[in-house]
């Protein structure tokens, strides 16, 4: 007759107590290092967001209170006439529609140009296309300044001086923008573009139907540094304009400085109008990068 060890109580106690002692050496340490990371982000914040907001309420500080010692943060009489004066001292509603024909013309073609880009790069094994790639990282080992001679009498060159497609033909193909989606379509199974084509698909429709859908975050990453950049150029749009009538934001506001001194309260207002575009565009498209699903239409 064989007997069996029955738990005493005790046992199955002391059980329970180690079983729920885990769980919560476990939940404080993720608890901890969570409240950590937290409190890094918030400190980092502060510190990049302390000279915008120094910057934003400087502009609606009169121009006698900006210097006045000691310095406040706050202004103690907040008046608007600098950014009044700053609207009606430049042509900005004409400055905001040519910058914004620049900006959305290149946009859609860098997000464009850069897809078609990546993808022959990730999924066409050629040594060419190597050999490309590698030209076109090179060109971010070299300062912008350099290129700018070439690029002045290239696009001159072409009959393309003082026009918008002297600004925006340059800026279409970007390193950056190549990178980004090579690196993404690398991470895309070559089996579900293989099993697209012994179905019978086509290598466009493979491209505007699977991989197209696919890149969107990268897409609309790229679109809102491809609008940031090109509304923030100055040096180029000022080498290749020479017409008051097509300047663009930031030539606007290099026009409000004078040649003797600066009204530095209406220089601040123009600066602050030039940044409610792109705070807004960065608003708006904000959740559809944070929210869109990188690995849709692919199983695990």
């Amino acid at each position: 007759m064989t007997t069996t060890d029955i738990p005493r109580p005790a046992d199955v106690d002391s059980g329970r107590r180690v079983s729920k002692k885990r769980p919560r050496k476990t939940t404080t340490g993720g608890l901890r290092q969570a409240v950590s990371a937290t409190t890094l982000l918030w400190i980092m914040a502060c510190l990049y967001g302390f000279p915008v907001l120094w910057f934003i309420l400087s502009s609606l500080k009169p121009a006698s209170d900006l210097f006045s010692y000691p310095l406040t943060l706050v202004p103690h009489n907040p008046t608007l006439s600098g950014f009044e004066a700053a609207w009606d001292s430049a042509n900005f509603s004409q400055y905001f529609i040519n910058t914004a024909i620049v900006c959305v013309i290149t946009t859609i073609l860098t997000v464009g140009v850069s897809c078609c880009t990546g993808y022959a790069l990730a999924k066409y094994d050629n040594k060419w296309l190597k050999a490309f790639f590698l030209c076109i990282l090179a060109t971010t080992m070299l300062p912008g300044e350099v290129m700018l001679a070439p690029e002045f009498l290239v696009v001159r060159n072409l009959g393309l001086y003082n026009s918008f497609a002297g600004i925006i033909l340059p800026a279409v193909l970007t390193a950056t923008g190549c990178f980004m989606f090579r690196q993404f379509f690398l991470t895309v199974p070559d089996e579900l573009v293989e099993a697209a084509r012994i179905d019978g698909a086509k290598e466009l429709s493979i491209f505007l139907r699977i991989m197209v859908p696919l890149s969107r975050p990268i897409m609309l990453t790229l679109a809102i540094l491809s609008f940031q950049w090109r509304w923030n150029d100055y040096i180029w749009p000022l080498l290749m304009l020479n017409d008051p009538n097509k300047f663009t934001v930031q030539i606007g506001i290099q026009s409000i400085v004078g040649a003797q001194n600066i009204n530095w309260s209406v220089l601040l207002g123009a600066s602050v109008i030039s940044m409610i575009p792109l705070i807004a565009i960065f608003l708006v498209f904000q959740r559809y990068v944070m929210g869109a699903d990188i690995n849709a239409g692919l199983k695990d």
